[in-house]
């Protein structure tokens, strides 16, 4: 049988870049536009941050397209990497959220980034686990000698399927319909992106060994999805997540030989407080090695892991040397667990 492992020995991050979205949304003023629909299921208000331990989150400017924070937050990986757009082999854009059924937003983004003609695009998607996915595509490009340089860029709008889930739960609020659609008012917006290389190619990049993902796909249903509306069995989702995840984990850890708990930080995608906590029971590890972004910034989808990732770099939380863990579980399910060196 074969192992489906990634691992990777001429690859580094050499340049990564989040942004957030400007404007900010409290779970308060969800529930104030909630208000009718709250008082008609008897729900007090602050369930939001009580349950998923999310205060607030962040949107965009209405009208903006995936592309156009997806080229903003590309473009400063480039700068921050040193890397000439015109030395881009590959632009893999990774979201959820994209600007139509086609062309792809990659190529639009590779135009507005002007890459060359040379440079193939495409969108890569797989949920939450899309820009790890995409990392690994990349890499395997790289390590192959196809390309020297990749890009992965990520933007998640959601402003869109929030005000739509309000109107919706507005009209027609029955508990069923609460529940189901309680995920969907925990989505933020924001945008990642990072440049991979060849090592040889730049000076202090970050290797980016790889790792492994495995999937669960006979609870594909428990989430979906659409522009408009998102409906999760959270309950069953949960537990699945943690199946596989375990699953996953015990497997990377043992065909790494990694010590669970000899990482320095942990860049794990983020939904809620429940979540998170459970992540860290389940597979036996520190809490205080994850930084936490959900909070504030609420479920940004496949930008969560390289956001967290940025803002520790950006934050100084890490040091050369340290060694960090890529975590993510995605509506599929899929899980998986990959390594960088800093």
């Amino acid at each position: 049988m074969a192992k489906a492992v990634q691992r990777y020995r001429n690859v580094v991050i050499s340049g990564l870049a989040h942004l957030d979205a400007p404007h900010v949304l409290t779970s308060a003023d969800i529930e104030e536009e909630l208000a009718p629909a709250l008082r008609r299921l008897r729900l007090r208000p602050g369930l939001m941050e009580h349950v998923a331990g999310i205060s607030e989150r962040r949107v965009w400017e209405i009208g903006t397209m995936p592309s156009t924070a997806a080229a903003s937050v590309g473009e400063l990986a480039l700068t921050r990497s040193a890397v000439a757009s015109q030395d881009i082999g590959v632009l893999v854009n990774t979201s959820v959220d994209r600007d139509y059924l086609e062309p792809s937003t990659a190529s639009i983004v590779h135009g507005r980034l002007g890459l060359p003609t040379t440079a193939l695009n495409f969108d890569l998607g797989n949920a939450c686990l899309g820009f790890l996915n995409g990392m690994s595509l990349v890499a395997a490009m790289i390590e192959q000698g196809e390309i020297d340089h990749g890009l992965v860029v990520d933007a998640e709008g959601s402003r869109f399927v929030v005000e739509s889930t309000i109107a919706r739960l507005l009209a027609d609020a029955t508990p069923a319909a609460f529940r189901a659609q309680f995920a969907t008012l925990t989505l933020g917006s924001g945008a990642a992106a990072m440049v991979l290389s060849r090592a040889d190619l730049v000076e202090g990049g970050h290797p980016y060994l790889g790792g492994l993902s495995r999937a669960g796909t006979e609870h594909a249903l428990l989430c979906t999805g659409k522009r408009e509306e998102m409906t999760t069995d959270a309950h069953r989702l949960l537990l699945a997540g943690l199946e596989i995840a375990a699953t996953t984990w015990k497997e990377a850890v043992d065909t790494f030989d990694w010590d669970p708990r000899g990482f320095d930080l942990y860049a794990v995608h983020q939904i809620s407080k429940v979540h998170t906590r459970a992540i860290c029971d389940t597979l036996n590890l520190d809490e205080s090695s994850f930084p936490l972004i959900y909070p504030t910034f609420g479920n940004i989808g496949p930008a969560s892991i390289p956001t967290v990732l940025s803002k520790s770099a950006q934050d100084g939380r890490l040091s050369a040397g340290d060694r960090v863990i890529l975590m993510g579980i995605g509506s599929g399910i899929n899980a998986t667990a990959a390594e960088v060196l800093w």
